[in-house]
């Protein structure tokens, strides 16, 4: 969701007239914080420190979840000209041109007035869409619906208009992100929902004849949201990658029940495990937390022993980080440090085999995949990352066979 915050702040400022520029070079940089845990807001500062100490002239501007929760914490930090909330991030590009403006450190923007977000801008070949921020779930250990507020969703109407404006830019892989994305559209009025968002996505690709190669990549969502209708559309839609990531967060359902996630490790696993049935390719990623207060050795075990043997592909693992004013951050029986470390360290290794295995099933098959960078890479639908024979340009659509796995890498052609 940063990154589509990010995106559309960057495409603002070039829209009127702007230069983006490396943070060494630039008047004013913006930078964009989370702060999901405690190691997203130390990079917050490590970040706005290095930025100060490489161009001692550039202005800061500090947004994000880090700078709404903590905003006279940021202000003590060096070059920070502005604190900016979640609610102010839509009219920061307004707000940097006319600070620059006023400098008269704005140029005539030569080359540059009106100009677009384009395949290859900050080494971005997918664009990534928000269609919807903020979230009302009550998860015990989350902070972030405190920093962004209630949910609110993009009209479909604007969705639509934006991904025209988004292919005809170029891009040919949209991700669609949200906060809670699942939530999508219980907000508007008339109410809809994310697959009739989603079957509006399938239906103007195959009508505009602009944009009949453009694939869509859902971005995470909450195993709740996840329906059989979405599901069944993946599997049976080229418009979208064969591709979920669904967060589990825990495998014991002592410890999701004090995570206030709204299901069990059961109905997850039946979620999980229709969906290779139906799509035997896809690749199925998720999210868990180790280290939650009075996690027993029992608990995480019932974690581990699920994803040695679940079809997921791979995973993020986090280790449980207290965020003050949270729930958890006022639950008992926390978690030695060393104790974390080697659960999470056990989970990265399952996560490793999990991925291993997934690539060596992968060998012998043909998929089509995206290039990126300077064209000897590509990823699949499926979200692997394919080494190819040089000779390809970035942002192109190619039908490659996987041959085979050298050091964790696939090689293809």
């Amino acid at each position: 969701v940063n990154q589509a915050d990010s995106l559309e702040i960057e495409a603002g400022f070039l829209a009127r007239g702007g230069t983006s520029v490396p943070a060494a070079q630039a008047d004013v940089v913006v930078v964009n914080t989370c702060s999901v845990t405690g190691a997203a807001d130390q990079g917050a500062r490590q970040t706005i420190r290095r930025i100060a100490r490489v161009n001692p002239d550039a202005e800061i501007i500090v947004t994000g979840c880090y700078a709404t929760r903590r905003p006279e914490e940021v202000r003590t930090l060096p070059n920070v000209l502005r604190v900016v909330p979640n609610d102010e991030k839509p009219r920061l590009a307004s707000f940097v041109r006319s600070y620059l403006t006023t400098a008269e450190r704005f140029g005539d923007g030569e080359g540059s007035c009106g100009a677009a977000i384009q395949p290859g801008v900050a080494g971005r070949t997918a664009f990534t869409l928000r269609v919807q921020t903020r979230c009302a779930e009550p998860c015990s250990y989350c902070i972030i619906p405190a920093t962004r507020g209630a949910p609110a969703s993009v009209p479909m109407e604007r969705v639509l208009s934006e991904v025209e404006r988004v292919a005809a830019s170029g891009f040919k892989e949209i991700a669609l992100t949200g906060v809670h994305l699942g939530s999508y559209g219980r907000d508007l009025s008339p109410r809809v929902s994310l697959i009739e968002l989603l079957r509006a996505l399938d239906d103007h690709v195959h009508r505009d004849r602009r944009s009949p190669d453009l694939l869509f990549r859902i971005s995470s969502l909450e195993p709740m949201d996840c329906t059989p209708e979405i599901v069944d559309l993946v599997a049976t839609s080229r418009t979208f990658a064969p591709h979920f990531h669904l967060p589990l967060q825990h495998g014991s359902n002592r410890v999701l029940e004090a995570m206030r996630r709204p299901y069990t490790i059961e109905f997850y696993s039946h979620l999980v495990e229709r969906i290779p049935t139906l799509i035997p390719d896809a690749s199925i990623g998720s999210d868990v937390i180790v280290g939650f207060p009075d996690e027993t050795d029992q608990d995480f075990e019932c974690l581990a022993t699920y994803l040695e043997t679940s079809p997921l592909t791979h995973l993020h693992v986090f280790p449980y980080s207290d965020r003050p004013g949270t729930p958890a951050a006022a639950m008992p029986n926390r978690i030695h440090g060393s104790v974390v470390r080697d659960r999470a360290n056990r989970l990265r290794t399952i996560s490793q085999q999990l991925s291993g295995r997934f690539r060596r099933s992968q060998v012998g098959m043909d998929h089509r995949a995206l290039t990126l960078d300077d064209g000897t890479v590509a990823v699949t639908g499926n979200y692997l990352k394919v080494r190819i024979p040089p000779g390809r340009t970035r942002n192109e659509w190619i039908n490659l066979r996987l041959t085979s796995e050298q050091d964790g890498e696939l090689l293809g052609g």
